[in-house]
């Protein structure tokens, strides 16, 4: 049974490594970029929505010849991943949804929104300075972490500089609006497309919440798989924000290896 493993905003497919090992006996293990992230390509129209995402999503899975498989997403991935289990019942055996919900903690948005804002276009002397901003940025992240993730999301220029590899256009987007009003409002149409797209979702289910997050709060997660799905459980993963397969990865891979093996 393949697992396909999706990032969220701003991360790309290594993101999974401590992670995919633990189920790559048993599945078929293979994590994307998602445009505009990690080695995909950049839109040359700027075409980030939720749609486009799915639209890729589907053109992966049909490409590899998927008829039945599981899906994993986080933050962004996990609202792609959402969308899409609702649309294709009959392909998702399993889904985990990893710190992501249809209603989002404004608190967490606006810290997002105004980290972009301040770094637009950022551009390092160095992957070790690099590492210095993620470390502020995943405060509860392990070091390992801090290090793969900046010698993965970098790529160098000709003036000999460091450059993320993510799309500036699309960091752009995030920070056009950091109120918590105009997040509001932003959200609302997605809000209610998500939370009725949840509602479609039969298979199995798992909900990973950081017990610390600032995008996932307690209630909304508790209403995901008591009110909203009809075969879903929760677990919270102690001493993790919203990054829970890097703050940690051991709490992380536990639950999740406890619902895909079993265990």
């Amino acid at each position: 049974m393949p697992v396909l493993l999706v990032h969220g905003f701003g991360n790309e497919a290594h993101i999974w490594e401590d992670f995919a090992p633990a189920v790559a006996d048993t599945y078929q293990v293979l994590a994307m970029d998602l445009r505009g992230h990690g080695d995909s390509s950049w839109d040359e129209q700027s075409r980030y929505d939720y749609a486009d995402h799915e639209r890729d999503l589907e053109a992966v899975i049909t490409g590899l010849g998927f008829e039945r498989l599981v899906l994993v997403g986080h933050s962004l991935g996990g609202r792609v991943c959402i969308r899409y289990a609702a649309a294709h019942p009959e392909q998702i055996a399993g889904l985990v949804i990893v710190d992501s919900a249809p209603e989002l903690d404004p608190r967490g948005i606006v810290r997002i929104s105004q980290d972009v804002e301040q770094h637009r276009d950022p551009s390092f002397e160095s992957v070790g300075q690099y590492e210095n901003y993620l470390s502020t940025s995943y405060p509860a992240a392990t070091p390992e972490s801090i290090r793969r993730m900046a010698r993965n999301g970098l790529t160098q220029r000709e003036d000999g500089r460091y450059a993320l590899k993510m799309d500036i256009a699309f960091r752009s987007r995030v920070a056009e609006g950091t109120s918590a009003e105009e997040i509001a409002v932003a959200e609302k149409a997605t809000t209610d497309a998500l939370w009725e797209a949840l509602r479609k979702i039969e298979c199995p289910t798992l909900v990973v919440r950081g017990a610390a997050s600032d995008i996932m709060s307690a209630d909304v997660a508790d209403r995901m798989v008591e009110d909203e799905m009809s075969n879903a459980t929760l677990a919270v993963v102690g001493q993790a924000g919203h990054s829970v397969m890097t703050d940690n990865p051991d709490g992380f891979r536990d639950c999740v290896c406890a619902f895909m093996l079993g265990e």
